[in-house]
């Protein structure tokens, strides 16, 4: 076996605190799995999109209390570089995942043993009132124990800071330093009089302030069933739906209670083919027309509408169209802002043009929306990912209270006979069909990383001159900087007046992804369904030339 490794491993096994880690690196040792021992410690976590994620295993490569503890004295190093006060404490919470209680242990030894103010969730609760805690309470800072919508075996960290919003670049290198040197902390118990948990008055706060915006006069009769897709938003969603009025809430039974094996379901993300389909069935049978479903962590949104032929299962875009036409509405003052990314789609801004309200456009990633509204006020955000921030309360994307946003738009609409796809309608058909097709490559394995920055490289390098029978009328690498934005990794293909396409690596999980949009005009509602088969399919080919161009 490689020394260098084999010394790697030795060091790590004499500072992992878990026994059971302990024995299976030192099980690999003796068994001369190298291989095995590479993928754990040749690649190690690096802090992302959504700071840690990855699978719950020993080693750096992995989630575990080593990761855990290491990380979070980085964090507390990190504070003091940036002149934050400590003395401001820290939210931590965490969601219902393998590992999560054991993970968010450790963050509150070691900060508390750092001499770090703690401000702990009393349970496993959505991630959303993490980053509103961080505000209510004028936190330092904010750590959530979680890995979102990823698979069952991953788990993950994230990190907000003073603002409430996730934290953004050079932090997260600063981070990654003090703790890829880390030493063996200091731990303390929730003994210490630096420890307390979140006040109930805080949490209720936020349902509070969400359910009085939200509120329908007089209650609603709309039937809607709810998920939260086995993860942690369901008591609090449903408590959200009442205090709003909503008296016809049907949960899904199974799918109700937190369950960190998600057992109904192929993969725990909304946004994934057939993730809604138990729910869409028990709507079918409870004459409901609206399904609403959060992630594992509460902080997306997704949501599937009674059609004439069926359901219909409403993309993000549409989503955040939707919610658009009635935030934007109320907008008046010079420092409002809406925003949205540059792999969403394009009809915000025409949106928020028309209502004389400045729209920004940021680089992939709520950590960046969130802070779109500098020198005003956002207040309205989202990205095609089924995220969405509609109040400025959060600094984040907010599955729950875009669920009472939304499910208030389809109330409304349904007091006068009409649903969210007679809404739909009326905004293709005045500011044009704006079509959207995704294509997501996956590489997993060791080499999935190359294999990404390859093919990113051959199209940089060699770009198609037409997709779709549609020209390529130019280029640009995002790592130039874009629009004025930040420079990232990806590529930005523009179709002229018929659309763009960005293609870019995933941030949080070995993927290479594509966002695609083909732009119809404005026309009448009798033509509305014919111009959008033929932009759908425009955009569909262009999907096809570009998933045929990456693997070649």
């Amino acid at each position: 076996m490689n020394a260098e490794l084999l010394e790697q491993v030795r060091a790590w096994i004499g500072d992992d605190p878990d026994l059971d880690d302990r024995a299976t690196l030192t099980h690999l040792i003796e068994t001369d799995d190298e291989d095995e021992l590479k993928s754990r410690f040749c690649a190690p976590l690096r802090f992302g999109t959504a700071g840690l994620r990855g699978p719950v295993m020993a080693g750096p490569g992995g989630m575990n209390r080593l990761t855990v503890r290491r990380a979070t004295q980085g964090v507390v190093a990190w504070l003091a570089e940036i002149g934050v006060d400590a003395g401001l404490g820290v939210v931590v919470g965490r969601d219902a995942r393998h590992g999560s209680e054991l993970f968010n242990n450790e963050v509150v030894s070691v900060l508390l043993g750092a001499g770090v103010r703690v401000y702990e969730m009393p349970a496993a609760l959505p991630t959303p009132l993490v980053a509103y805690c961080v505000k209510a309470l004028g936190a330092a800072a904010g750590i959530m124990v979680t890995a979102s919508h990823n698979p069952p075996r991953d788990n993950g960290y994230k990190l907000y800071a003073h603002d409430g919003a996730q934290i953004v670049a050079p932090n997260d290198a600063i981070v990654e330093r003090y703790a890829s040197c880390a030493a063996t902390p200091t731990l303390s118990s929730r003994t210490s009089a630096l420890h307390s948990y979140v006040a109930d008055s805080v949490l209720d706060s936020y349902r509070r302030h969400f359910s009085e915006r939200f509120a329908v006069s007089g209650g609603s009769k709309l039937r809607i069933v709810y998920t939260p897709l086995h993860g942690v938003g369901g008591a609090t969603m449903m408590d959200l739906f009442a205090r709003a009025g909503y008296e016809r809430v049907s949960p899904v039974e199974e799918q109700f209670e937190p369950d960190p094996d998600f057992p109904t379901l192929a993969f725990p993300n909304p946004e994934e083919p057939g993730a809604l389909d138990l729910a869409v069935a028990c709507a079918q049978t409870r004459k409901a027309s609206l399904v609403i479903a959060n992630d594992p962590d509460a902080d997306r949104l997704g949501a599937a509408v009674r059609a004439r032929d069926g359901w219909q299962v409403l993309r993000g875009d549409e989503i955040g169209w939707l919610l658009a036409w009635s935030l934007l509405a109320p907008m008046s003052g010079p420092s409002d802002v809406v925003a949205t990314t540059i792999v969403s789609s394009t009809l915000l801004a025409q949106m928020a043009s028309e209502a004389n309200v400045r729209c920004a456009t940021t680089l992939t990633g709520f950590k960046w929306i969130a802070r779109a509204g500098e020198g005003g006020v956002l207040r309205f955000g989202y990205e095609e990912a089924l995220g969405f921030a509609v109040d400025p309360a959060v600094a984040d994307k907010d599955g729950m209270s875009a669920a009472l946003a939304l499910a208030r738009i389809a109330h409304e609409l349904d007091r006068h006979g009409r649903s969210l796809l007679d809404l739909l309608d009326d905004i293709e058909s005045h500011f044009g069909v704006h079509a959207v097709a995704q294509l997501s490559l996956r590489y997993d394995g060791a080499g999935g990383q190359q294999r990404i920055a390859s093919a990113m490289s051959k199209l940089l390098n060699d770009p198609p001159r037409r997709l779709g029978q549609v020209d390529v009328s130019d280029t640009f690498d995002l790592n130039d900087g874009f629009g004025g934005l930040a420079p990232t990794e990806g590529m930005y293909l523009s179709l002229g007046a018929a659309g763009r396409v960005v293609v870019r690596p995933s941030g949080t999980e070995p993927k290479l992804k594509a966002y695609i949009e083909v732009v119809g005009a404005p026309i009448e509602r009798s033509m509305l369904e014919s111009e959008r088969r033929r932009v759908r399919a425009i955009a569909e080919c262009v999907r096809s030339d570009l998933a045929s161009s990456l693997n070649d």
